[in-house]
């Protein structure tokens, strides 16, 4: 089990490209996949999770190559797919697994899900029961990983109101509509990451969005075209609250994606009173992007509004440091579905600020964080190999005197493969060991 050792730092500086966007990664495969011609895809992300992804549509017959962070995808259309010849095995990726269950559910041959240990603990129900109202028969192991789907059923459209605010269902429901009988529509109780939608658009897919509401109509065709992916607003979370907090800081993130559907860790840092603005703006493809300049600042606790949430569901733990290093009180609530992500992110960040000496108290959606000073830690963080876990304590030595010790990082390099080479450029000091 590998782990991060994390040495005291307190400038930040310089110009950076973080990898790619990964939800925009995995969709670019999956609907590359599904589009007749060829898509090429630039600035995709290298990181194991895309990859598993990637590999799945191989395993399904689909001519994908690949150089570096170019690829090249001979799509085979919506019903080119072709039966796998042993379970497609997703590995940590929560994102492939439910996407591709709606795609999968449509399917003339039958399927078999599986991932990794922490994967094989979260709730696919979720996606099981849009997915059987819609006709698709899919056997669980209770409502977890293995999944086996049954193929030959016939899709219809169904009207959907999603039970909890979740871009993976919400475009699980969506592929699956590609292929069903009549209209699928999805209504949000909160804005989630629109990614879908827009990709959708662009490979020439109609697709109905009026407020809180989104429609298409199966039957219809996808065309290929060019996608270039911006870096991952999620990756460049972890250096924007480093440049927050470290006492000298002045980074600079190139070509974010700051789809407005992903910025709540922005709004959030804002309110914090973070010294953070926005420059070349552009859009690329249906997604907006823009460089982001951070430098060190004196940040303050904040209630965190509930609306912003689900725009910043994945970059919550490293908002913890943030709020760490702020003065005052900080409370998250309306924040339960951290609880079913790779780890329980709510406790497990918890137990590592208690390490850290810093006072919290978890509540059932949330949580309250004294802000304070990181003391020494006695004992190892323990990440539950949980790679924003793994990040977010890593940018806590930033702001601490003393080594940080953080245990089962091996999954950092599902979503952000360069981390630490780039941590280290900037001038922390973090060894893998």
């Amino acid at each position: 089990m590998s782990k991060f050792v994390a040495k005291p730092a307190n400038s930040f500086s310089g110009h950076l490209k973080v990898p790619g966007d990964k939800s925009i990664s995995h969709r670019s495969i999956m609907l590359g996949s599904l589009a007749n011609g060829i898509t090429k895809i630039s600035g995709f992300l290298e990181g194991e999770d895309a990859l598993s992804t990637l590999k799945a549509f191989q395993a399904m017959g689909v001519k994908i190559e690949r150089n570096g962070d170019n690829v090249t995808i001979y799509g085979v259309g919506l019903n080119g797919l072709k039966k796998p010849l042993a379970p497609l095995n997703l590995g940590n990726s929560g994102t492939s697994i439910r996407l591709i269950s709606g795609i999968l559910a449509a399917q003339t041959f039958a399927s078999e899900l599986c991932g990794d240990e922490s994967l094989s603990k979260r709730p696919m129900s979720r996606v099981i029961n849009p997915l059987t109202k819609m006709g698709a028969v899919i056997e669980s192991n209770d409502g977890k990983l293995p999944l086996k789907i049954k193929g030959g059923q016939i899709l219809k459209g169904i009207h959907y109101d999603l039970p909890v605010a979740s871009a993976q269902v919400k475009s699980c429901v969506l592929l699956a509509g590609l292929y069903a009988q009549g209209e699928t529509c999805i209504k949000e109780t909160a804005p989630t990451r629109d990614h879908t939608e827009r990709m959708l658009k662009g490979l020439g897919y109609k697709v109905g969005v009026n407020r809180n509401k989104i429609c298409l109509t199966g039957g219809a065709q996808l065309s290929a075209f060019a996608i270039q992916v911006p870096s991952d607003i999620s990756s460049a979370a972890f250096f924007m609250v480093a440049a927050s907090i470290a006492p000298k800081a002045d980074i600079t993130l190139t070509g974010v994606n700051i789809n407005p559907t992903r910025t709540g860790v922005i709004d959030i840092l804002k309110l914090m009173g973070a010294n953070l603005s926005l420059s070349n703006k552009r859009e690329i493809g249906g997604e907006l992007l823009a460089d982001i300049r951070i430098q060190s600042a004196r940040l303050k606790g904040i209630h965190i509004p509930e609306n912003l949430v689900p725009l910043a569901i994945d970059e919550l733990p490293v908002i913890f440091i943030a709020a760490s290093c702020a003065k005052g009180e900080t409370i998250l609530t309306g924040a339960k579905e951290l609880r079913v992500k790779e780890s329980d992110r709510i406790q497990v960040m918890a137990d590592g600020l208690n390490i850290l000496s810093i006072e919290n108290e978890v509540l059932e959606d949330g949580i309250k964080i004294q802000g304070g000073v990181f003391l020494k830690p006695n004992v190892a963080i323990k990440s539950h190999h949980d790679h924003r876990i793994s990040m977010s304590f890593a940018i806590a030595s930033l702001r601490c005197h003393h080594d940080i010790e953080i245990e089962g990082v091996d999954n950092v390099k599902t979503s952000f493969p360069n981390f630490v080479e780039l941590a280290n450029f900037s001038g922390m000091n973090i060894t893998e060991i």
